[in-house]
């Protein structure tokens, strides 16, 4: 058995030095070591994005990172989206266009989205489809979850709808 090793991380704004083994993945220590739960093991091979959390800004599947690749990386996960006792805007459009049923997959859309919106925040539909598409979704169907993009990239932008861009 290989040692354990210490990494250092900031997560969710806080500094963690957390025990893992090489071979451990980051959603295993987000969940077991951390209890930070929102990630969630939906196919533990990078298809689905129901373990998505933001590595440096980037939307990354943790079941396909080892935990020992976080040292030094700053991770935000669904637990530390919304500011204080509020929501995120993302996390409200879910809630408003009712883009969530059973609930697996909506952390990973959540952050998914944050990062895609942060690098694109007036998209087209088409474009938040596509950048979608490594998130799956088996309950709810994905066009409540495209309208909630829309409505969160509007809610960030301040600007109504009928200045967003339209796909043709």
């Amino acid at each position: 058995m290989a040692k354990k090793r210490i990494v250092t991380a900031t997560i969710n704004g806080r500094e963690e030095e957390f025990l893992c083994q090489p071979r451990q993945t980051l959603l295993e220590i987000l969940r077991d070591t951390l209890s930070l739960t929102g990630a969630k093991e939906g196919c533990s091979n990078g298809n689905c994005g129901a373990c998505t959390v933001l590595v440096d800004g980037r939307a990354v599947n943790t079941c396909m990172v080892l935990g020992v690749e976080a040292e030094g990386a700053d991770i935000e996960t669904i637990e530390g989206l919304a500011p204080g006792d509020g929501l995120d805007p993302i996390q409200e459009a879910f809630l408003g266009n009712a883009a969530l049923q059973c609930g697996i997959c909506t952390p990973g859309y959540i952050m998914a989205a944050k990062a895609f919106l942060d690098e694109n925040p007036n998209p087209t539909e088409e474009e938040i489809r596509f950048a979608m598409a490594g998130n799956l979704c088996r309950c709810t169907g994905y066009d409540k979850i495209v309208r909630a993009i829309q409505e969160a990239a509007e809610k960030r932008a301040g600007q109504p709808a009928s200045c967003q861009k339209e796909t043709v």
